[in-house]
């Protein structure tokens, strides 16, 4: 099962592309409320792989890879999210008690930038949920980690 989520941005493509490449920034938004993130150690090319940390508010940390497959700024994003360890070692989602029906060989994301009016238009599509239960906890994380990137725009 696939989510998508769009959200329109009062900024340009440019500057939404820079909120999601750049290390400073993306350390300012990335994670649902409550979370903050530690590190996010970008590396944004067809065959890097960005390592990203969210932190909760009790202090657990969950890490990501974003291993990226198309890189077109400031228009397109593709990369595959998995869960990792500190390291960036891949870890099956279920290790870490998130739902079993997270694909282990990671979630296939796409991202757009479209500029809309004097903004731009930001799409999200998560691939592969194995049930509506995990797309909408998903659904739930990305729409206010969206919030967090409206407020460093």
């Amino acid at each position: 099962m696939d989510l998508t989520v769009t959200r329109t941005y009062a900024a340009p493509p440019e500057r939404v592309w820079a909120a999601l490449t750049e290390s400073e920034l993306v350390m300012r938004w990335w994670g649902p409320d409550g979370f903050s993130s530690p590190r996010a150690r970008m590396d944004v090319r067809p065959g890097g792989a960005s390592l990203v940390t969210m932190r909760s508010p009790d202090g657990f940390e969950l890490h990501n890879t974003w291993t990226y497959t198309v890189v077109d700024p400031p228009h397109r994003l593709e990369y595959v999210l998995r869960f990792s360890d500190d390291g960036g070692r891949t870890l099956a989602p279920s290790s870490l008690g998130l739902p079993a029906d997270i694909p282990e060989a990671g979630v296939p994301h796409e991202v757009t930038l479209t500029p809309s009016g004097h903004g731009t238009e930001l799409t999200v599509t998560e691939r592969g949920y194995g049930s509506a239960d995990t797309v909408a906890l998903s659904r739930l994380g990305l729409e206010q980690t969206l919030e967090k990137l409206a407020a460093v725009l």
